[in-house]
């Protein structure tokens, strides 16, 4: 089964970290991107490049950055292969985030 694994941390962590940690996050991610059950990883731009799109009245409304203000963003995204949640999980709780004080929200991915 496919899971989504959305990485959500407090934007300037990583960014807070000495170089040495920021050198080995960026490791671990890279080694989890390789891992043949991760079939997508990606980092997002910041939320200040974000648009958010709406429709009020059959009308389209565009503005920048995220609609919710929240604490966490979305960061980045995983696509994994896994047999169940237990190792969905087993993977999320391998990415760096988990450890900065970030949350990897896990959830099944659907089949149309």
């Amino acid at each position: 089964m496919r899971y989504a694994l959305m990485i959500y941390s407090e934007p300037g962590t990583f960014e807070a970290l000495d170089d040495a940690e920021r050198e080995a996050a960026v490791a671990e991610y890279l080694a989890f991107a390789e891992d043949p059950r991760c079939l997508v990883a990606a980092q997002l731009q910041p939320t200040e490049m974000a648009t958010s799109v709406r429709v009020v009245g059959g009308r389209t409304l565009m503005t920048d950055g995220p609609f919710a203000d929240t604490k966490e963003v979305l960061g980045g995204f995983c696509l994994v292969e896994a047999a169940d949640l237990d190792e969905a999980a087993d993977l999320a709780a391998r990415l760096p985030a988990t450890r900065f004080g970030g949350t990897v929200e896990v959830r099944p991915v659907m089949r149309g």
